[in-house]
Parts: C-alpha cells; sequence; structure tokens
C-alpha cells in the first residue's frame, strides 16, 4: 500500500524557517514525480511545489520561488521542502503526493490526501 507521512510543521515568526519532511512507504519516490500541495484556511488545495525525483527536474509556484527548496534523498526515501523566509500567506496544512508537473504548474494524481503538516506562520 503506498503511503505518504508529512512532517516538521510548526509555528513560527515571519522571515523563519521550517523543512517540512514526505516519507514514503509501499513504494520508491523515483517511481512518480512528487508535488507538495497547501490548503490555506478558506481556501482550496493548491500545488506549491513538485520534483521529478529521478532526473530530478523541479517545479515552483511563483509566490515561493527564491525561498522554498524541493529536494530528495533516495537512500530514506523521502522528499523535503526547505521553506525559508517564510510569510502570513504561506500558513497552511501541507501535503505531498504523487502528481502531474510541468513548466507551469503541477495537479495531483492517485487517490485521497493524507494527513498533511501544520503550518502556521505568525508574529
Amino acid at each position: 500500500q503506498r503511503q505518504f507521512v508529512e512532517s516538521g510543521g510548526g509555528l513560527v515568526q515571519p522571515g523563519g524557517s521550517l523543512r517540512l519532511s514526505c516519507a514514503a512507504s509501499g513504494f520508491t519516490l523515483d517511481s512518480y514525480p512528487i508535488g507538495w500541495f497547501r490548503q490555506a484556511p478558506g481556501k482550496e488545495h493548491e500545488g506549491v511545489s513538485c520534483i521529478n525525483v529521478r532526473t530530478g527536474v523541479t517545479y515552483y509556484r511563483e509566490s515561493v520561488k527564491g525561498r522554498f527548496t524541493i529536494s530528495r534523498d533516495n537512500a530514506k526515501n523521502t522528499v523535503y521542502l526547505q521553506m525559508n523566509d517564510l510569510k502570513p500567506e504561506d500558513t497552511a496544512v501541507y501535503y505531498c503526493a504523487t502528481a502531474q508537473c510541468w513548466d507551469g504548474g503541477l495537479s495531483k494524481t492517485g487517490g485521497g490526501w493524507g494527513q498533511g503538516t501544520q503550518v502556521t506562520v505568525s508574529s
């Protein structure tokens, strides 16, 4: 059974940093592109970043470019999202999932959402 476990969220002040982890089980991450998505209060899910784990090709939505970095550790079967210079508008529940990625965006594939991890940016 394919599963993702998100972790690393928390409460930080504006300008702070967090590193989110997405640990996969039941399959190897390089089998599919992996995306990070988020759902802010009162808003729909939106794609944040994605990575083709096998090739290393990445995508970032415009609002996080230069602040967020997606990466992977194949030995740990884990994808990370390093988030720097966090802003209040980054507050959301963050999810990872298999994704379809292209220049200009990403969309979720596969089954339903996992548990996610809460990121709160507030002074």
